[in-house]
């Protein structure tokens, strides 16, 4: 078999297409010529034996059923061979599309989706290849946002405290316990955002590799846990702060849902204006648990509410920098809970107050 084999790939012309071609050729002449033979064999005795045919008629006799069948072989030979040309060149196009366009991708191009002519299994090949391609190519335009954003985060803070450092250094400014402080708020600002950007670095991972492993926790001490790391904070800028926690079973990642809590709590305390109290909730509703954190605030509108979950997305920036937000705690909410939990997180709103919401499922 192996000698057929380089047989094969030394004489046969290179290419896919040709060398089933030439198979095929092979195939239908070795067909027609046994069965030819078989026919010319049979209708020569049944001639001799049957049709009692003296010498020379039965010599032309043989001689033209042998062109007849010289004929036919010849023919079913071509036709097999173009019809089998045809469909297979159609067969393997998308092969075709799906080689040139990896040819593409591998130079760093951006290749446009492969035609597919069949729902068949290359045809699902080339569907698949096409959405490998297209989730590249968000996965690129992604990238160069996130770089692109974090670049200008990063500048403002970086230029203040350059400002103001070349400005003490000149003797421009006099340095006072109002100007340090300042500075030390822009310095824990850019810390607090590379350590959030560490965090969605760490969940993004642990999404594409799957690992992230929950276990069934009682969640109302999670929450009330949570609840008790915001106590100073709460007292320190007088805010009350009201707990409606239904017990329940779930089966989560502990650690990213204490995040997602400290997260919504952090924003309800953050962005606090008026004199009612923070309400955290929880609740079953049939097989979820809606976790709830309710802040008076001023009305998020309607247009902004899914943007506020996009990474250092802001709806006020100079007011956001001034209260320390870096504009990712909600987006690595929404990691955690859509990714790696299957569950929902969104925003209602009202004329005096916005309630981020969180909806878990699987309760125990």
């Amino acid at each position: 078999m192996s000698r057929i084999y380089n047989f094969f790939v030394r004489f046969i012309p290179i290419g896919f297409l040709w060398r089933l071609t030439f198979l095929n050729i092979l195939v239908v002449v070795m067909v027609t010529a046994i069965s030819g033979w078989a026919i010319y064999s049979t209708a020569c005795f049944l001639a001799v034996e049957v049709g009692n045919l003296d010498t020379p008629r039965q010599q032309r006799f043989n001689r033209t059923l042998l062109s007849y069948l010289w004929i036919l072989m010849i023919m079913a030979a071509f036709i097999g061979s173009v019809l089998h040309f045809y469909f297979i060149k159609r067969f393997i196009q998308p092969i075709r599309g799906l080689i040139q366009s990896t040819k593409e991708l591998k130079l760093g191009h951006s290749p446009e989706p492969v035609e597919v002519y069949q729902d068949d299994e290359i045809g699902q090949l080339a569907i698949q290849y096409n959405g490998l391609i297209a989730q590249l190519q968000m996965n690129e335009q992604h990238r160069n946002r996130l770089v692109t954003d974090i670049s200008h985060e990063i500048r403002t803070p970086l230029s203040n405290l350059n400002g103001y450092l070349l400005a003490l250094k000149d003797g421009d400014i006099i340095g006072d316990q109002v100007l340090f402080a300042s500075l030390h708020q822009e310095s824990n600002r850019l810390s607090q955002m590379l350590e959030q950007l560490e965090q969605l670095k760490e969940w993004d991972y642990l999404s594409v590799q799957s690992i992230v492993e929950k276990e069934t926790y009682e969640i109302k001490p999670i929450l009330n846990q949570c609840v008790a790391m915001f106590e100073r904070t709460l007292e320190q800028k007088n805010i009350p702060i009201l707990l409606e926690i239904e017990s329940g079973k779930v089966d989560i990642h502990v650690v990213g849902i204490q995040q997602v809590i400290s997260n919504l709590l952090e924003n309800a305390i953050r962005y606090y204006e008026g004199d009612g109290p923070i309400l955290l909730a929880g609740e079953k509703r049939g097989k979820d648990y809606c976790i709830s954190v309710t802040g008076p605030s001023k009305p998020i509108p309607e247009i902004e509410r899914e943007k506020v979950f996009s990474r250092f997305y802001r709806l006020d920036s100079s007011r956001s920098r001034m209260t320390g937000g870096s504009g990712l705690g909600l987006a690595i909410s929404k990691e955690i809970i859509e990714r790696h939990h299957q569950g929902e997180i969104g925003i209602d709103t009202t004329s005096t107050s916005n309630t981020f919401w969180v909806t878990l499922p699987g309760i125990i």
